[in-house]
């Protein structure tokens, strides 16, 4: 009877379930609406079991309440004879076993919802993690240019102004490999009136050996420039990995000026050397509580971390 109860209760405080794209819709989503669908789903999903215990709990609270108002209330009625006093605690040890019972179905669900919840957690963060690479994979291919000044292209052509940072900077490579571009744009493709900094090209290169030898000639001049202005060269990564690596952005430049030579691997794990041996870390926390024991560094990162 409680079970119905509690189903009853369950089902009135339940929403509607919103209508979910079909199968074609999802295909159609963009990758940032599919990642919000996915997210809330499983936000949806979450709450809908956190209201289920809530119920469940105040039910069962509710009726220890009246269990407790019912024996308080048999007791004074119960003086009169031992024989009404024993019949009375036996019905009321019969109600406590029930609850007790209860209670330890009730424990059973919350430690059984808890598990499912950590599992859901973490297919959320695999697929996250999953969708991430395959964003990087499609990009893999591309190169980004930095810096170089809105309306430029309009005045020489987009794509000759990757000619020019080539001319300019590694003419010997130029002469070696046959670099070929399948694709050269600005993004986003509308301008942000409130963006201090020019927009991104992005370069699609045909071979991605090219793109590497490219990026490792800049590392190697360490300063690039367009018509004279610094620029600079990088990856073109999915917006999660590159919002992780900034984070790695000021340790990195501290390290690098004190000679650690550190390097920031994919998708965002630094790694540098230190008393002969390499660290890698991917959390911030985890650096921080390694550089307690090396004193020297500590000082170095102190206020970063």
């Amino acid at each position: 009877m409680g079970k119905q109860r509690y189903t009853s209760q369950i089902k009135e405080q339940k929403k509607p379930p919103q209508l979910e794209p079909n199968e074609a819709e999802v295909t159609n989503l963009s990758e940032t609406e599919f990642r919000t669908l996915v997210i809330r789903m499983f936000k949806e999903l979450r709450e809908d079991i956190k209201k289920d215990v809530e119920i469940i709990t105040n039910e069962l609270r509710e009726n220890i309440k009246k269990d407790v108002e019912i024996i308080t209330n048999n007791q004074l009625e119960l003086k009169n004879t031992i024989t009404e006093i024993k019949n009375s605690l036996e019905g009321i040890t019969s109600r406590l076993d029930e609850a007790e019972d209860r209670i330890s179905d009730l424990e059973d669900k919350v430690a059984e919802i808890t598990q499912t919840e950590q599992q859901k957690e973490k297919r959320i963060k695999n697929n996250e993690d999953g969708l991430r690479d395959l964003w990087d994979n499609i990009k893999r291919n591309n190169m980004r240019i930095i810096g170089i000044p809105e309306g430029e292209e309009s005045k020489q052509g987009i794509q000759n102004i990757f000619e020019v940072i080539m001319s300019e900077n590694f003419p010997n490579l130029m002469k070696e490999t046959n670099i070929q571009v399948q694709e050269v744009q600005r993004v986003p493709t509308r301008i942000n009136p409130n963006r201090s900094t020019p927009r991104h090209i992005i370069v699609k290169m045909a071979k991605l050996k090219d793109k590497e030898r490219i990026l490792k000639a800049a590392r190697k001049r360490r300063r690039v420039t367009y018509k004279g202005t610094p620029i600079r060269l990088s990856n073109d990564f999915s917006t999660e990995t590159l919002k992780a690596r900034r984070e790695w952005q000021e340790i990195l430049k501290v390290m690098e000026n004190k000679g650690l030579q550190p390097r920031l691997l994919y998708p965002a794990r630094l790694s540098f050397k230190v008393d002969g041996e390499i660290k890698t870390f991917q959390e911030k926390n985890k650096l921080k509580v390694f550089i307690t024991t090396k004193p020297a560094l500590q000082e170095i990162l102190k206020g970063l971390l």
